[in-house]
């Protein structure tokens, strides 16, 4: 466990070069929209050269949205951790696909439980039915220009897909009976080769194995040059916990999930508090 009683002015003497921000929960207020405040907040951050990035669950397409709109220019790491690709030079820096094998056992146990469940490669966004974050998605694009919008596949049948050569980053399974959820994780995490993870207390995020936030942020800071120390990773939930623990400075929000809470070195307010700008305005000493 971290050091969560660390003195606010040793804070304040660190040179950091790094900032990543999960999204949901933790940017994105429960509007979905990244308020004023936080936009200030992380320009500022960049205007005094440090480099801002985004370590999100969401689909590619989603995150580069938002990169687009805070002006990020870091690689994105995407699909908690499944994908880092810098959009200003094309370069994918990392990429960690499920196999066919596993992608069908997930698959088997989805339909056994009867839960929803999508999954998508860099581009697209595949599901038996729209609904929870696909229905979300489908609305968005009707107020999207064509470059931001989420390519959308309503298929009948997963494998069919895959065989087809699609390779998936990450399979995303909601339901809201809580009990029937455990039940899978469980079952999912008897599968030694896959990385099984939360966003949300009603969700199961399946990946490959070693894919997770705190792999890929140590791959970032690898490829900037920048050590953990001079990192701040701020985040919410259980899938942020790897790199909350990774950073040097790790920021678990006021709406946190108490283990990110008991893991962080610093506690901000919650995403409706703006608590990212909360925490680099003192992190940092901006005015």
């Amino acid at each position: 466990m971290k050091n969560i009683k660390m003195q606010f002015k040793e804070v304040k003497k660190m040179n950091y070069k790094l900032i990543v921000t999960d999204m949901d929960g933790t940017l994105l207020n429960s509007k979905q929209t990244v308020s004023q405040r936080n936009k200030d907040a992380l320009k500022k951050a960049q205007d005094m050269g440090i480099k801002v990035g985004i370590a999100t669950g969401r689909i590619y397409t989603s995150a580069k949205y938002y990169a687009k709109l805070l002006g990020i220019q870091t690689p994105i790491i995407a699909c908690n951790g499944a994908i880092i690709r810098d959009e200003v030079t094309g370069e994918e820096i990392y990429k960690n696909v499920l196999d066919k094998e596993n992608s069908f056992e997930i698959i088997n146990l989805c339909e056994r439980y009867g839960v929803y469940y999508h999954f998508y490669d860099d581009k697209s966004f595949y599901c038996k039915r729209l609904g929870y974050s696909s229905l979300y998605y489908e609305k968005w694009n009707k107020t999207q220009p064509e470059e931001n919008r989420v390519d959308i596949r309503v298929i009948k049948d997963g494998k069919e897909i895959i065989n087809a050569n699609v390779d998936p980053l990450k399979f995303l399974i909601i339901d809201e009976d809580i009990n029937k959820l455990n039940d899978l994780m469980e079952e999912l995490r008897q599968i030694p080769t896959l990385e099984v993870s939360k966003s949300w207390k009603n969700n199961i995020e399946v990946m490959n194995k070693g894919v997770c936030k705190g792999l890929a942020l140590k791959r970032l800071s690898q490829y900037l040059d920048i050590k953990r120390e001079e990192i701040i990773a701020l985040g919410d939930n259980y899938n942020d916990l790897s790199m909350i623990e990774y950073a040097g400075m790790g920021v678990a929000m006021g709406n946190g999930e108490q283990i990110v809470k008991e893991n962080s070195n610093y506690i901000t307010k919650s995403n409706d508090e703006d608590g990212v700008a909360y925490a680099l305005e003192n992190l940092l000493n901006l005015t």
